[in-house]
């Protein structure tokens, strides 16, 4: 996958448009990522006991890769990650399309 767990990304579509944040988890299966804080929804819930209250709970659902856009660390921009092969061993590596800097 061309992001991964911990790096900053921007919403590039959708309600939650131009914010940024840093990716939880990915789901590949579902070409999804969770980011937290970002794509909220409410959700009641019943109360079972008295652990568990009931109410009104806030959780992130996770979002489409093609909503999000990586941030690349060097030059601080929204970009598209490219693959670059190296060494004798031909190992790829993340690299930015605006700057040609590696990502990893």
């Amino acid at each position: 996958m061309k992001i991964k767990k911990g790096d900053q990304i921007i919403i590039t579509l959708g309600k939650d448009r131009g914010k940024k944040g840093k990716v939880e988890q990915v789901l590949p299966k579902q070409n999804q990522v969770l980011v937290p804080e970002v794509n909220l929804f409410k959700r009641h819930l019943k109360k079972r006991d008295d652990k568990q209250p009931g109410g009104v709970v806030e959780f992130s659902r996770p979002l489409a890769l093609s909503k999000v856009a990586l941030i690349c660390p060097k030059c601080n921009q929204p970009t598209r990650v490219g693959f670059e092969s190296s060494g004798q061993n031909k190992e790829k590596h993340r690299i930015c399309r605006k700057c040609k800097q590696l990502i990893d």
